[in-house]
């Protein structure tokens, strides 16, 4: 007589060893330095065909390169644990404050309308402007497309990153994004630098304008819980969409703060 279950088991097991992906024993796996990037970048390229990657996204990966810059950087986030006046004077709080004020004024038909879209007032959304870009001035020059794949190969945050890198090469292939695009040290674009995982779930128009970048700043927000006509400073109802913009808690002090001198003291 012949065992039921031991037969069972067996022949589950078979087929599963069977059935597995024939990519699977090839799946990219996360690196340190650059001597396994090309492969890595290789095994990456299969998982994101079997994803929906078209040959626009593909041929964009493969052209990206190990970004050394982008590591220093990753490794040397400092600004972040400094006290709360320090970061301020290191990131320029009054002059952004300053300069914002005057934005408020020029462009205050763009803001009217997004504030009436969205419920998100002027304030914070030059405070996020000012901080990340210097109003559109310093958009960073690394190649966007090769810092992220360099985060998403590398052992630090791999998961996060592959988020990213999946979400730029559909960015890719919708033509929204190219090879040669440049941003920041972690891939961040446009004037309020947003990743690519971000521009698809909230961008609206075109990030490298005031226009189309504060309006996806002000969708992102809304989208995180901003209630219109609500306060936004420590403690208050807005406060917290400002803490999923940036998880720095001297960050999102600093926006809240320059935000409310914007807007005159009126939060």
């Amino acid at each position: 007589m012949f065992n039921c279950g031991r037969l069972t088991t067996a022949f589950i097991a078979a087929m599963a060893a069977l059935l597995l992906p024939a990519c699977a024993a090839e799946a990219a796996q996360c690196g340190t330095g650059a001597g396994g990037f090309e492969a890595w970048k290789s095994a990456f390229a299969e998982e994101a065909k079997a994803k929906g990657i078209g040959g626009a996204g593909i041929e964009a990966l493969m052209a990206t390169h190990y970004n050394y810059p982008t590591i220093a950087a990753d490794r040397g986030l400092k600004s972040f644990r400094l006290s709360l006046p320090a970061f301020m004077a290191k990131r320029g709080a009054s002059v952004i404050a300053a300069r914002g004020r005057k934005l408020k004024l020029s462009h205050a038909d763009l803001f009217a309308s997004i504030e009436q879209r969205y419920g998100v007032p002027a304030g914070p959304l030059i405070a996020i402007w000012g901080m990340e870009s210097g109003f559109g001035s310093q958009h960073g020059n690394q190649q966007s497309l090769s810092a992220i794949a360099t985060l998403a190969y590398d052992c630090r945050r791999p998961d996060f990153f592959t988020d990213q890198l999946m979400a730029a090469l559909k960015l890719v292939d919708e033509g929204r994004l190219s090879a040669e695009t440049r941003g920041s040290m972690h891939g961040e674009i446009g004037q309020t630098q947003f990743l690519p995982k971000t521009v698809l779930e909230y961008g609206v128009g075109d990030l490298d304008t005031p226009a189309g970048a504060l309006a996806s700043t002000a969708n992102y927000l809304k989208a995180h819980g901003w209630q219109r006509g609500a306060g936004y400073q420590p403690g208050e109802p807005n406060f917290a969409a400002i803490q999923a913009w940036n998880a720095a808690t001297v960050y999102e002090q600093t926006i809240a703060i320059v935000g409310k001198e914007i807007d005159g003291g009126d939060d």
